[in-house]
Order: C-alpha cells, then structure tokens, then sequence
C-alpha cells in the first residue's frame, strides 16, 4: 500500500472510491472540497438517505460520477468530542468498504489530516482495513476484496501516514503469526519466524536452547515446556542503533499451545489456545516496526517459547521448581504456566540492564472477569512508566486500566509453606496476584510494566477496526511509547 498526500481536490476524480468524514454540524462548504459535480451528488443524497454524521455512522453513495464508483461517508460525531481514535476508525471503514468493493486506489478527505498525528491515525486504519487471514481458504471465485494499492489523502502528512502505515504492518505481522495454528508454529517454527524477521530487519539474535536454559538454570521455563515433544527456548532480538542513548526491553509471553499441562484445561477453554504466544508475537511486531522507523533506542526483544502439554515427563503440581534468579517457586497449578514462563525471561531480561521493561503476556482469565473483552490490564511498580503507559494507549486507541498492587494481603497468599512463592494464588484478585507474582522477577530500581491482554487477544465478534481472529492488541500502545521515548 502506498500513501500520497494531495493538496488539490480536483485530483479526486480520478480515484475509485472516495472518503469522507463529517461531523455533525457540517455545512455545504464541508461537502464542497470535493469536485463540484460530486459535491452536488453528496449534498442530494444525504437529505434523502437522513444521514447525520453520527459517530461511526457510514454512507454509501454508490456509482457517482465517471471513474469514482462510489462516495463513503464517515460520521465523526460532535467535534468537541473527537478523539483520535475516530481518525483511525474512518480510516478503516471507508478503507474497509473500498476493499470489500475491489476498489485499488482511495481518495480521503478528513479534516485535520496535515496534523501529523491525525494522519498516522489515518495510516493506522487504512492500512489495518487491508487485513484478512486468508492462508487456508480455497479461493472464492466470488470474492470482491481486493486491498487498494493507493491511497491518497487531502492535505495529509506524508511523515505520518507513513508512520501509521508501518505501525499497522507490525500489527498485520503479529496478528499473522497468533492466527497460525500449534501444528504450524511451535516454539522451534517461532525461533525460525524470529531469525527471519532477524535476518531481514538486520537485527542481532541470539537463542537459548534446552541444553544452554538447564545450564544457567532456567528451570521456570523448562519446566513448562517438559511434557511438549519440542522443547522450550529463550529468543533475544536487539535492535541497535547507532547511538542510542535509550533502551527498553519487551518481554513476549510465547506460549505457543496452552493445554493446561496435567492440569489440563477443559476442551472448549483449548480453542484459541494457539493464541496464547500473542505476548512474543506483538513483542516481534514491535521490533519490527521499529527497525523499520529507524527508532533512535536501543530495543531488546525477549521471548520465552514454550508448549504446555501433558506427557510422562511434564512437570506435577507440587513440583518446587527453582527459576533463573535463585527464588523457588511451588507449583500447584500447571495451568498457571505463563508466569513461570515470563519469571525467567524477566530476570534475563534485568541481565541487559534497559531503562524499562514492559512484558506483554495472555496471562489470565481473572483479567477478564474484571475488564471486559475489550480492555486490558496494565500493572507497574512505577507510577512515571505507568502513566506513559496510560498516554501511550489513548493516543493508540487500545483501552487499559491500571489495576493495583497494594493490597499486602493478596501479596501473603503467593507465599509458600515449602518455597518462596506459590505460582498461583487463588481465583480472587488473580490478576493482581498474576502480577505480584512477576514482580519477583524484576530486580529492583528497573521500571516495569506488565499488560495483561488475556481478555483482549482474540476477537470473536468484530468491532471497530478489529475483524474475528488475533487483533495483536497492544502493539500500537508499546510502539506509541517506544516512539516517545527514543524521540521525546
């Protein structure tokens, strides 16, 4: 996909379908920026049909004039009350609606565009309306979609359409690799996915396998991934610049199937379990999009790879399993294994001494118990990351809450009779104690941040810019933050 940023509207015409957004008190003089014979279109037909520009609001004036088949128009609601994720979302719908048509080039006219935020917004949905997970479908001879080749916006900025249109692509790549099944991506594949990624960004890579793991005593890890014929490892991309003063690692949860372990997981909580390696693969997204924005910091990528399964040599409830940093770790639940996973990578990735590091992890269901499906939870032992955190992820569009770990008497229950933690702490404020339980792993005085996306991997009805499947959500905000830090 290519943007171009237009500054004349006669150049319009030539387009297949053009875009526009209004908002509710919009004139005659909004439509006009169009060429005049569509405008008079536009202005006739948008009485007749009673569209009013609500928010999220679409109409389709169909076969307008000469080359442009048809006119889509966006509701943006009150302007007092726009936020940017309303950019983003005009973007793919009225991308979206071209796509579904077979339309390849694109026409965008939305106020604000020449503000560069606006127009990564603008990027963003544009490019996320392009997606579609197709790998395994036959082809359909009915099938219109096709995604346009072009898309020009009126008065855009080409910096930050471009941006948008990068960001997205890692989003499109991360969903790529969630949607792909466990007999198609174990931890052995996503090594291989990782050092292709390595290869083509120019990025260093370093693995860990089994033998190398036990020897440094990443038994947290190993553990989890003892009953799975394809043993565990630890993958560690860097991207560095030259003269990076900054650096942040992202630590990915890459459980590529969770069947729950000999604490095995109903059959039906199995379904969308391949999707349970969305923390490394939003983490390898990332790391993408920011080799590709040529980021001025330095980024560690740390993924622990692993497949929870059942077998004669799959660790037990009851196992005492020591990790990476020294602490020991009680098990009494295998299907508690995303922490255990997580408690290695941490304390490796402390090893590289970041500024910060954010981990990204479907770690549990207690998350969504309290946060819906479309919201995510974000914890931090430091309230100035917490926040950037916060602002990364309205400028995205991607919803978190900052849930507390305060509560010393949640803390007392990840205490062992026989260790130093237990890995999983009760059903009551389990998220919480999900994320005590990391904190363990981080040494102190490195800013930390964990987000908690198990509610909000997986879509299963579509909604805004997300169709059913992986959504990678969470990138956008890592790399909003990302973006500030190595800029700001």
């Amino acid at each position: 996909m290519k943007f171009e940023v237009l500054g004349d509207a006669s150049k319009i015409s030539g387009r297949k379908v053009l875009g526009m957004t209004l908002f509710e008190d919009f004139t005659k003089d909004d439509i006009n920026v169009m060429p005049s014979s569509l405008a008079a279109l536009t202005w006739m037909y948008i009485p007749r049909e009673k569209f009013k520009a609500k928010k999220d609001k679409v109409l389709v004036i169909p076969l307008a004039d000469g080359e442009v088949c048809s006119i889509v128009l966006f509701g943006l609601g009150k302007k007092d009350e726009a936020t940017p994720d309303d950019y983003r979302r005009a973007a793919f719908a009225i991308t979206r609606q071209a796509a579904s048509r077979g339309a390849e080039t694109v026409a965008l006219a939305i106020p604000g565009a020449q503000d560069r935020a606006v127009s990564r917004c603008i990027g963003e949905g544009a490019a996320l309306a392009c997606y579609r997970f197709e790998k395994y479908h036959e082809q359909d001879p009915d099938d219109s979609f096709v995604a346009p080749s072009a898309i020009d916006v009126l008065h855009g900025n080409q910096d930050g359409l471009e941006e948008g249109r990068i960001i997205a692509g890692g989003q499109c790549y991360a969903r790529d690799l969630a949607n792909e099944p466990g007999n198609v991506i174990n931890p052995k594949t996503l090594e291989g996915f990782a050092r292709a990624l390595a290869e083509e960004k120019g990025l260093a890579v370093s693995v860990l396998q089994a033998d190398e793991l036990e020897k440094r005593g990443m038994n947290a890890l190993l553990a989890v991934g003892s009953g799975s014929a394809t043993p565990p490892r630890l993958i560690h991309l860097t991207y560095d610049p030259k003269g990076a003063a900054k650096s942040a690692a992202i630590v990915g949860k890459g459980l590529t199937f969770d069947s729950g372990g000999l604490s095995l997981k109903p059959a039906d909580s199995m379904l969308t379990m391949k999707g349970d390696k969305t923390g490394a693969c939003v983490a390898l997204g990332a790391i993408k999009a920011a080799a590709e924005l040529r980021l001025p910091i330095k980024l560690h990528v740390i993924v622990g790879a692993a497949e929870n399964m059942p077998g004669g040599r799959a660790y037990r409830p009851d196992d005492v399993i020591r990790a990476y940093n020294g602490k020991t770790i009680e098990v009494n639940n295998t299907d508690a294994e995303g922490r255990l996973t997580l408690a290695d990578a941490l304390a490796y990735a402390c090893e590289q001494k970041p500024d910060a590091i954010i981990d990204i992890a479907t770690l549990t269901g207690a998350c969504a118990v309290a946060l819906g499906e479309t919201t995510a939870g974000l914890f931090s032992n430091d309230d100035k990351l917490a926040q950037e955190m916060l602002d990364a992820s309205c400028l995205s569009g991607e919803p978190f809450w900052r849930l507390p770990m305060s509560d010393q008497n949640l803390r007392k229950k990840l205490k062992s009779p026989i260790a130093d933690l237990v890995n999983a702490a009760g059903r009551y404020g389990g998220a919480i104690t999900a994320a005590m339980f990391l904190e363990n792993f981080v040494e102190k005085g490195i800013p930390w941040c964990h987000l908690d996306i198990a509610a909000t991997d997986f879509v299963k009805e579509p909604y805004s810019y997300y169709i059913k499947g992986a959504s990678a959500f969470g990138i956008r905000s890592i790399l909003s933050y990302v973006i500030e830090k190595a800029r700001g």
